[in-house]
């Protein structure tokens, strides 16, 4: 087995052998290396063959935009799909090439995988020179700095560049004192092996850190869900190949690559390099290999080039490679006369060709943020047209490729300042435009573009010959840039293909379509744009994701503050989203009917009390919340008084009940909404659509406050009593506390709360939220303010005999997605002057045709029959004279179903609410409901049952 192992140079530590298999061959590294610098190490050139095509393929970079060498790992547990060329070396690997395809484990690996939430003043992200200035300079500042790194060492490409200085001292020496000084400081956190994989809103980070030699009982990965004041990105920069014959073979590499494993790792990838060039930085990758005693030739598209030849270096200019020669393997390359046709070529043998065609800025984070790029035609490549608010952007990120240049941005933007007036095309020096060179024989089949999905430059004019001019239609008409490197290899090089190949008159043809300034009457590939940089930047395992939230923890219970109280009491729990909400408190060997029906009791006759903590809550702050709020719903709420609350309907697009609740006016620019239990995620991230999406111009912002309120409802006749008994300093009387008013008091016991008139049974009722620090205590406080009246608990399934009594429908329950306010009697709450979401569908034919079905009670003629929810209602008519074995020979038409169902103590009977067709117009008929193969006959009654007329609301 070769080594390719220089005895001197690199940050390896060679005193500590490594010991690793690869698809069953057992070889050994250093400790710093990666898998693929240790392979390479080791003489391995092919790693594996190409998805489709079954080409042979080896390592092309040396970071997170590999194409080819994945690897799997093996025993435990596996993960796939790893790029070798970031994957840390320890001992004892077990790995198996793969081929693009990753195979999944079906064990389950045992580690844990968690969460960190935490804040910082500054996050800096990526630790090369600009990174690294940029964390030394915040942290000089006195404020929280957060540096992370997703490589498992600082320094970024300054590791593989050795021979440069920084700041007048050796690159690796600069590294070492600048990481001392931040590990030293104690505002300062370091999380190598970290990479952010997602940028949102106000700087909200969410990162991915992998934990090397976790054990089984150790946490493995740690996703780190960040919000930092500002952030800054020092990203860096992905070294661009190009199109020509052969540019996949095994031993075809990014020259920053070469001259990374040289410099890092101490690896010579070949003792023969062609550098193929179409700019400067390739320059010093050439110097450094030439120095390491291999044979270098530089082929440079260039007729000039702006720096000075590397001693012991042959320059080719004015020339570029047509073709590699080699079948497993490169043995060397054909070259020609920078754009000759005739067909005139020089053959020089090499085992490595190392290719720089330019840089593109690694913008993923900043387009994340819906940061704006422009073409700069210099450069070369999309740049950061400006920094989103609170961001600001230092080094390669910016096109600035000049050491020095990035650690003053970087030091600038680190200290909240101004970035230098730099002159970032003179420090990088000219590129020529190149993207494609034709093969001698004219063809394209071999000129990868995207070499992990085997697509050709061939694939792109098929594209562009079968109508395809965005760049997004020719990703997927092609599956360029939807592998696991996301286009980081073949993105740009697919747009520079693009500009090549369409005209001016070509984009102008195109709706929208924009031309550019190219040159020949071709567009320039900023015309394009970019395909769209979505997270995760960099792959995330699902088990990260998901955290500790799998087996037994993959629901989280949720359990309200008074929790420990409910169980004193014997309550039985039923899950309502992840809450666990007392559903009935038996007393004396009682079944469910016999306590529910003395909980209704009390509540219709005396008092009880109901823990509603499990309420969504949400604040609704800024100036324009009371305007949001008046889209939101379908009634309004502009003109809502301060310490009032309101009812509101929301609906969906097509006017569809979507989810209810009350919401109170705090301030004129702060409200707090209550949505269902269920549904309070879903109603926060509704808002923030409406928010983000369609009218980001409304000051207004929303933070879920679920949790920090305690809420129990006191209701019945005798409930202004227990209320005045609590709260001494509140009048509650009729007349100066009326409904659907709150007032902030403070409790006898000293605590300070919210107490608001409304009901959810009909009853007087009273809801009193407090601190959830306090809600244990609130639950003592009103238990003892309670029991001169003889107060009870009542659960969830008293709750919805109460309400439903009176048609107060469950959003979820008495709703399915096809129910509109009006169908369940509720057209009051539907404005007629203004406009909200759903408005427009409510003129559609679909809406106000007859058939709809219409929320009703049900009366079954047998008074103790309960039906099943989900019975069918059809017509007396159509019971089938015959049923096989419970079911009709022939179907039946369905007139509805039963949405709730109960025994009512106020009615002395069983109803039930049902959706039914035309159910309004259907009150006084007999219909028949059917369940198990049964069919009773039900009386049609208007839905509300008890007190039609809300006399027993104010008490």
């Amino acid at each position: 087995m070769t080594s390719r192992r220089q005895e001197t140079g690199g940050v390896i530590r060679r005193g500590e052998t490594l010991r690793f298999t690869v698809d069953g061959v057992e070889y050994e590294g250093l400790a710093g290396d990666t898998v693929a610098a240790a392979v390479l190490a080791n003489g391995v050139v092919r790693v594996g063959d190409s998805i489709y095509r079954r080409r042979p393929r080896g390592v092309m970079t040396c970071g997170v935009e590999e194409p080819s060498a994945f690897v799997r790992s093996n025993g435990g547990y596996g993960e796939s799909m790893l790029p070798a060329t970031t994957l840390e070396l320890t001992d004892g690997l077990s790995l198996t090439w793969e081929d693009g395809i990753g195979q999944l484990d079906q064990n389950v690996d045992p580690a844990e995988y968690d969460h960190m939430h935490v804040h910082t003043d500054v996050a800096v992200i990526g630790s090369g020179p600009a990174g690294l200035a940029a964390a030394r300079a915040a942290a000089a500042t006195g404020v929280r700095v957060t540096l992370l790194e997703q490589d498992f060492m600082l320094g970024g490409s300054l590791l593989g560049r050795p021979s440069e200085t920084v700041e007048g001292v050796p690159a690796q020496e600069w590294i070492d004192a600048m990481v001392a000084e931040l590990e030293a400081a104690e505002n300062c956190r370091i999380l190598t092996r970290t990479g952010v994989f997602g940028s949102y809103d106000n700087n909200y980070l969410v990162a991915l850190e992998k934990r090397v030699g976790a054990s089984d009982k150790a946490s493995r990965q740690r996703v780190w869900h960040i919000t930092a004041g500002r952030v800054v990105l020092a990203t860096g920069a992905f070294e661009r190949s190009l199109a020509f014959a052969g540019n996949d073979r095994p031993g075809v590499m990014v020259a920053s690559a070469v001259q990374n494993y040289l410099g890092r790792q101490a690896v010579v990838a070949g003792s023969r390099v062609v550098v193929f060039t179409t700019n400067d930085s390739a320059y010093p990758v050439a110097a450094d290999l030439a120095a390491a005693g291999v044979q270098v030739d530089l082929v440079d598209a260039r007729a000039e080039a702006g720096c000075a030849v590397p001693a012991g270096v042959t320059v080719h200019r004015g020339k570029v490679v047509v073709a590699v020669l080699g079948e497993e393997q490169v043995t060397g390359v054909l070259v020609a006369e920078t754009g000759s046709e005739d067909g005139a070529t020089q053959e020089i043998s090499c085992e490595i060709v190392a290719v720089s065609a330019g840089w593109s800025p690694n913008v993923s984070l900043h387009s994340q943020r819906q940061g704006v790029l422009h073409w700069d035609d210099d450069l070369l490549g999309f740049v950061p047209s400006a920094p989103v608010r609170n961001q600001a952007l230092a080094g390669s990120v910016l096109g600035t490729y000049d050491t020095e240049a990035c650690v003053a941005e970087g030091a600038a933007a680190g200290a909240g300042e101004a970035l230098p007036e730099i002159d970032r095309v003179r420090l990088a020096g000219t590129t020529a435009p190149l993207w494609l060179v034709p093969a001698p024989d004219g063809s394209l089949d071999t000129h990868f573009v995207d070499p992990q999905r085997d697509n050709t430059a061939d694939d792109v004019v098929r594209a562009v010959g079968a109508g395809m001019r965005s760049v997004e239609h020719v990703k997927r008409y092609t599956s360029i840039s939807t592998g696991l490197d996301q286009g980081k290899v073949g993105g740009v090089l697919t747009i520079g293909l693009l500009s090549q190949l369409l005209t001016d008159a070509d984009m102008a043809a195109v709706p929208g379509g924009q031309p550019g300034q190219g040159q020949s009457g071709r567009p320039n590939p900023g015309a394009f744009g970019t395909t769209t940089f979505r997270a995760p930047f960099t792959p995330v395992a699902f088990a990260a994701l998901a955290g500790r939230a799998r087996g037994d923890l993959y629901d989280p219970i949720r359990v309200t503050p008074a929790n420990t109280r409910h169980l004193e009491r014997g309550a039985l729990f039923e899950d309502v989203g992840q809450w666990k909400r007392p559903w009935f408190y038996p007393q004396d060997g009682e079944d469910m009917d016999a306590a529910v029906a003395r909980e209704c009791r009390v509540a219709r006759e005396g008092v009880a009390y109901m823990d509603a903590s499990t309420l969504g809550k949400i604040e609704v702050r800024g100036a324009d919340a009371a305007e949001f709020l008046n889209r939101i719903y379908t009634n309004a709420f502009a003109k809502l008084a301060v310490g009032k609350q309101r009812y509101g309907v929301m609906c969906r697009p097509d006017g569809m009940v979507f989810d209810d609740g009350v919401s109170f006016r705090l301030a004129e620019d702060r409200f707090l909404m209550t949505t269902t239990t269920g549904g309070a995620a879903g109603v926060l991230d509704w808002l923030e659509e409406w928010s983000q999406t369609e009218w980001p111009e409304l000051d207004v912002w929303f933070t879920s406050v679920t949790e920090q309120w305690t809420t129990v409802a006191v209701v019945g006749p005798k409930s202004r009593d227990v209320v005045a008994a609590l709260a001494p300093d509140l009048d509650v009387s009729k007349e100066d506390f009326e409904f659907m008013a709150f007032r902030d008091t403070v409790l006898a016991s000293g605590i300070p709360a919210r107490i608001a008139r409304v009901t959810f049974s009909g009853e007087l009722a009273y809801e009193i939220n407090v601190s959830g620090w306090y809600g244990e205590a609130l639950w003592d406080d009103i238990t003892a303010a309670g029991e001169p009246f003889g107060i009870t608990p009542y659960g969830t399934e008293t709750m919805h005999v109460l309400r439903a009594e009176k048609a107060y429908p469950i959003v979820g329950q008495d709703t399915d997605g096809t129910v509109t306010p009006q169908d369940l009697g509720m057209d009051w709450i539907v404005s007629k002057t203004k406009d909200f979401i759903g408005k427009r569908s409510y003129d559609r034919a679909g809406h106000v045709e007859e058939g709809r079905k219409q929320l009703v009670a049900l009366m079954p003629v047998d008074h103790g029959l309960r039906l099943p929810e989900g019975s069918q209602v059809i017509a007396s008519g159509d019971v089938p004279d015959e049923l096989v074995n419970g079911i009709a020979a022939q179907p039946v038409p369905m007139l509805g179903h039963v949405s709730s169902s109960y025994h009512s103590q106020a009615l002395g009977r069983s109803f039930a609410l049902a959706l039914v067709k035309d159910g309004r117009t259907r009150i006084g008929e007999q219909l028949m409901a059917s369940f198990e193969g049964k069919f009773v006959p039900v009386e049609v009654h208007d839905a509300v049952v008890y007190d039609k007329e809300g006399a027993r609301r104010d008490g």
